[in-house]
């Protein structure tokens, strides 16, 4: 009782009125528990000759398990008073206790609901998480269930707006379907065309767009540059180039027109 009785020191003030509440102790799974219960009776069992030290470490076990029964059990029974669930906003961090020194007990995921205890302290709050009392950021808790991030573009995706790259070799094809699949809005695609450069080869291809969609694009075909067979983007006076790809998007000289800086489409040469 001694033990108990300083693990449950620190009374929160949203905590209830009877002392077996006041218990902040972090708790431990089922199956650790039940083994800890046994640990000091079964050397006795056995019969074994046992150390003091193995003595006094199985006692500390057993007490430790039966403080986080306890915990559980009052938080349980604290969650089912209150009656009260809320929404995790975010993958949260799991906490046995509300300090910032107590140990990390797993995560939840965002869009979850959790039952909460009705206890504060330190930006955390208590929650009940498969039967177990864990602490989580208060800020990450809405009663309102969040509407899910809305899906970025992807790769797998098919071309629907009925356009093409035509003339253009397989990883052109392959950059004209992934583009147009996140993007059906727009119409227009250049590929073969005389002159220098990869357009007469069928290696290169223009996504003809401008503005805040066109850098959206732009980085898109970027990040998936291995995958589709790229070799550099070019976009409002910008380049980016897998041989010098660590220096991220570089300025360009100015051509002298919105076209020849490629301020109205993306270029995207392929290998």
């Amino acid at each position: 009782m001694a033990t108990l009785s300083a693990v449950t020191a620190g009374v929160l003030s949203a905590s209830p009125q009877s002392p077996a509440t006041d218990l902040l102790a972090a708790s431990s799974t089922s199956g650790s528990t039940s083994q800890s219960l046994s640990g000091a009776t079964a050397l006795a069992r056995r019969g074994d000759v046992a150390s003091r030290s193995q003595i006094r470490t199985a006692a500390k076990a057993e007490s430790a398990a039966r403080i986080d029964l306890e915990v559980d059990q009052q938080a349980r029974r604290l969650a089912k008073k209150l009656d009260r669930r809320m929404w995790t906003t975010a993958d949260l961090n799991l906490w046995a206790g509300p300090g910032e020194k107590t140990e990390k007990m797993g995560l939840v995921p965002a869009i979850r609901q959790v039952s909460v205890t009705g206890r504060k302290q330190d930006g955390r709050v208590q929650v009940v998480i498969d039967g177990q009392s864990r602490w989580v950021t208060a800020e990450y808790l809405s009663a309102d269930k969040p509407e899910p991030e809305p899906a970025g573009p992807s790769m797998g995706g098919a071309c629907t707006n009925g356009t093409t790259a035509a003339g253009g070799d397989a990883n052109v094809q392959a950059v004209h379907e992934a583009v147009c699949a996140n993007w059906p809005s727009i119409s227009t695609y250049g590929t073969l065309r005389g002159g220098g450069g990869d357009h007469p080869l069928g290696k290169a291809v223009d996504i003809m767009v401008s503005g805040a969609m066109g850098w959206d694009i732009a980085d898109f075909v970027r990040a998936n540059a291995a995958a589709l067979g790229v070799t550099y983007v070019i976009y409002s006076q910008h380049i980016w180039s897998v041989e010098r790809s660590g220096e991220g998007w570089r300025a360009m000289e100015d051509r002298g027109s919105v076209t020849a800086n490629h301020y109205d489409h993306v270029h995207v040469s392929v290998y």
